[in-house]
């Protein structure tokens, strides 16, 4: 994403003006470093996965009792 130092902000890349300036002040802009290491990959925090395991659990478990009410268990 293009970025404008002066203004502080990211403009979509069809924001710009032909010439690839700033269409708020006019300045040139840079592009952003996304993709290239500058920010470290973000990981889902440990009690995302527990949820997640404990819904797997839940669900299976609501599958097994369903199975067992057809059969008539």
């Amino acid at each position: 994403m293009p970025w404008c130092g002066p203004c502080q902000r990211y403009f979509a890349p069809t924001a710009l003006r032909a010439d690839g300036t700033c269409p708020a002040c006019g300045e040139e802009v840079e592009a952003a470093a996304a993709g290239r290491g500058c920010e470290p990959e973000q990981r889902a925090p440990w009690h995302f996965w527990a949820v997640v395991v404990a819904a797997v659990a839940y669900v299976a478990w609501r599958i097994v009792q369903l199975v067992a009410g057809a059969v008539g268990v």
